[in-house]
């Protein structure tokens, strides 16, 4: 059975989003038995010129929530980009998840020939629905989340490689 652009796409979002929420909680502990406002994440950085902790989730739900809406042909929901707390930042990936979830998949099947435009400051992208997913979305999906696993280990959250691939069992 051939995958379908659905199955290469929202449940890999939804799995992977969902492990970022776990390590959420895991580093709330970790704040909780180091005595520290959890809060201490939202701005950390591996180094002085990348984007922080925060917008690494912020960017990580809107190339999931974007890629369903441009494979689908739909419009994608707006998120504001305020999240301050971890709190705000879980209530984000779960207004992703929802989102991705919604779409059906009959929407997002068939868009692997569809012509797709990629806003950028110095003008569009323009590629197919596969070649986007594959080879666009994915990657920068994939960078953003592991960022944010990587800054939650320097930081000394106890995470390992069973965490980044938790529910691997229960992925559709």
């Amino acid at each position: 059975m051939a995958i379908s652009m659905h199955t290469a796409s929202v449940p890999v979002f939804v799995r992977m989003l969902g492990n970022i929420d776990g390590w959420l909680d895991k580093a709330e502990a970790h704040a909780a038995e180091r005595k520290f406002e959890p809060s201490v994440y939202l701005t950390t950085r591996l180094a002085p010129d990348m984007l922080p902790f925060t917008q690494q989730i912020q960017i990580a739900c809107d190339a999931a929530k974007f890629c369903v809406a441009r494979l689908s042909g739909t419009e994608a929901p707006k998120f504001e980009d305020n999240e301050t707390t971890l709190a705000d930042l879980r209530q984000r990936i779960r207004k992703t998840i929802d989102y991705v979830q919604s779409v059906p998949a009959a929407q997002v099947d068939g868009s692997d020939d569809r012509e797709i435009s990629v806003p950028r400051r110095a003008g569009p992208i323009l590629m197919k629905g596969e070649m986007y997913l594959k080879h666009f979305v994915l990657p920068n999906f994939f960078f953003h989340v592991t960022t944010v696993y990587a800054l939650l280990r320097h930081n000394g959250v106890n995470l390992g490689k069973s965490d980044f691939l938790a529910g691997l069992t229960t992925a559709a």
